[in-house]
C-alpha cells in the first residue's frame, strides 16, 4: 500500500483553499479535521470578550477550532498545514498560537524525520540486531527501515511510544534521547509487536531524530483523540 503514489486534489472549503489527498485513506496521520462552525444564530456575541454583534462589528469563525469571535479576538491569519490550507487562514489568539508553534514541527523536525537516523534495531524478542536506517515517509504515514532487511511500520498501527535515555548528560543537564520502543500492530495482524531502536555511531544526530519523533508523536495522538 505505502507504494501506491498519493494524488492530491485542490478543494475550496468555506475556510479556504485546501490540498488534499484524492483519497481520504491516504490522509497525514497528523493532520486535523476541519471543524464543525458554530451556527450564525447561536453566537450573538464574541466567544472571547463578549462584544455584541451588529452590523458594524462582523463575526469571524476561527479555522481551526470553529467558535465565533469579532474582529479584534480573530485577526490573524496563521499558516495551518495540518488542515491542509494552501494560504494563512484566519485564527483566534488560542488557535494561532498553537498553530505557530506547530510550524516549528513542519519547518524543522519534519525535516529531521524525513532525512532519516541511524539506529540498532531489535525486532519483538528477537536476541538479533541489525544497523538500520529509519525515516519518515514522503507522505509521513510510515516510518521505512532499511539495512539487509526492510520493512515498514505504519504510524496510526503504533498504539504506544516511549523515548528511551541515557541518563544525565555532563554538566547536570536534561538526559539525551538515546533509543525508542515501540508497540504497533502489523499489517493483517492484530496482535501487538515490540520494535527496539537504539542509537548507532552518530548520536547527537539519532538525538535529534528522536526528539523531532517525540513531537511527531504528541501530534499524533492528538490527530487520534480529535
Amino acid at each position: 500500500m505505502s507504494a501506491v503514489p498519493d494524488g492530491k486534489k485542490l478543494v475550496r472549503s468555506p475556510s479556504g483553499l485546501r490540498m488534499v489527498p484524492e483519497n481520504g485513506a491516504f490522509n497525514s496521520p497528523f493532520s486535523l479535521n476541519e471543524p464543525q462552525w458554530v451556527p450564525d444564530k447561536e453566537c450573538g456575541r464574541c466567544m472571547q470578550c463578549d462584544t455584541k454583534f451588529d452590523f458594524i462589528r462582523r463575526k469571524h469563525h476561527c479555522r481551526r477550532c470553529g467558535r465565533c469571535f469579532c474582529d479584534k479576538c480573530c485577526s490573524k491569519k496563521v499558516a495551518l498545514p495540518r488542515m491542509c490550507f494552501v494560504d494563512p487562514v484566519r485564527q483566534c489568539a488560542e488557535c494561532s498560537l498553537a498553530s505557530q508553534k506547530e510550524m516549528e514541527f513542519y519547518d524543522k523536525q519534519l525535516k529531521v524525520l524525513l532525512g532519516g537516523g541511524t539506529f540498532v534495531v531489535t525486532l519483538g524478542t528477537s536476541e538479533k540486531s541489525e544497523t538500520m536506517t529509519c525515516r519518515l515517509s514522503n507522505n509521513h504515514r510510515y516510518l521505512f527501515l532499511d539495512g539487509e532487511s526492510h520493512f515498514e511500520v505504519e504510524l496510526s498501527r503504533i498504539s504506544s511510544m516511549q523515548i528511551l535515555t541515557d541518563g544525565s548528560s555532563p554538566g547536570g543537564g536534561t538526559s539525551r534521547a538515546s533509543g525508542m520502543l515501540l508497540h504497533y500492530k502489523p499489517m493483517g495482524s492484530q496482535d501487538a509487536q515490540q520494535l527496539r531502536m537504539e542509537a548507532a555511531d552518530d548520536k547527537k544526530a539519532s538525538a535529534l531524530w528522536l526528539a523531532a519523533m517525540h513531537k511527531a508523536a504528541k501530534l499524533l495522538y492528538e490527530a487520534r483523540d480529535q
